[in-house]
């Protein structure tokens, strides 16, 4: 959403294919292949795994490990991004509105019609679908207003449906859709990411300097460092796990409610502890992103 918010304006639409597209692969291709080196490396040494020269090739064309797989969904938005500003900029408001409801259907409700009932429509009724809907969605809520009421409401509401609807799949038809309203893609995640999208984009910029000026710097420094901080945390997460730092802190070893959100800031300041030291090296800087 972020994402679509910053590429997709209408004051973008001037710009050569060949000047936005050297623009992204600046920013992402020496960062792919230096990250992408690191974690065959660390699927040979920690995991012990052979590389033959089919199974890197494999790995270049699918992503050599979980995280990669954003950075291959930023490249199909890449290439579709000169199209979609097109659209932006001259779709009316009614219409986009159209879009998106029609992206919500396909993405959201017709999954869910198959989860629990006997009948589900067929999937290429409603063929927009997929993470385009989200990159739109950045665009078109810069366009609107919405009460912060009804904002908090919808995330509320949304996570709390997260958890009621995956103690009811989990009870009901089993472990195995577990994840169904936890992904990005479920009605519940919709709702809750716009609103949360929407209420950030209220904030005045320096509201967060002037009353939190120590919390804005952190933030500044992860905002500086999403890239790598991105790429290096399954890293980080899989040797706290496997106890590669002295401790372990996994599920083995605790409860979920403390384990999730200690696990969350421990690999964030373990990332940015390695990464603000290598990027004051220039070369280093470009390639960890």
């Amino acid at each position: 959403m972020l994402s679509g918010a910053l590429l997709l304006q209408p004051v973008k639409l001037g710009e050569p294919l060949r000047v936005f597209f050297k623009k992204r692969l600046n920013r992402i291709a020496l960062p792919f292949l230096f990250w992408g080196a690191a974690y065959f490396a660390w699927r040979f040494f920690v995991y012990g795994e052979t590389l033959s020269a089919n199974s890197i090739l494999q790995g270049v064309l699918n992503g050599p490990y979980t995280p990669f797989w954003f950075f291959y969904l930023l490249i199909g938005l890449y290439l579709i991004t000169p199209v979609l500003r097109v659209l932006v900029a001259y779709i009316d408001r009614k219409t986009f509105q159209f879009f998106l409801i029609l992206w919500f259907l396909g993405t959201a409700i017709v999954p869910l019609m198959g989860l629990f009932g006997a009948y589900s429509l067929n999937s290429n009724v409603l063929i927009v679908t997929g993470w385009v809907g989200y990159y739109l969605l950045g665009a078109y809520c810069l366009k609107v207003r919405v009460s912060s009421k009804v904002l908090y409401t919808l995330l509320i509401l949304g996570l709390t449906w997260t958890i009621i609807g995956t103690y009811l799949v989990v009870g009901t038809i089993g472990e195995r859709f577990s994840q169904f309203f936890h992904d990005g893609y479920s009605f519940s995640m919709i709702g809750a990411s716009a609103a949360l999208f929407l209420l950030l984009a209220a904030v005045p910029s320096n509201m967060l300097e002037e009353r939190f000026p120590r919390g804005s710097r952190v933030l500044r420094l992860i905002g500086q460092n999403t890239i790598p901080i991105y790429l290096f945390h399954v890293m980080v997460l899989e040797a706290l796990q496997k106890g590669f730092f002295g401790f372990q802190i996994s599920l083995a070893t605790m409860n979920p409610v403390l384990e999730v959100p200690l696990l969350t800031v421990v690999t964030l300041f373990i990332c940015l502890g390695v990464i603000y030291p290598l990027k004051k090296i220039p070369l280093v800087k470009r390639l960890i992103g």
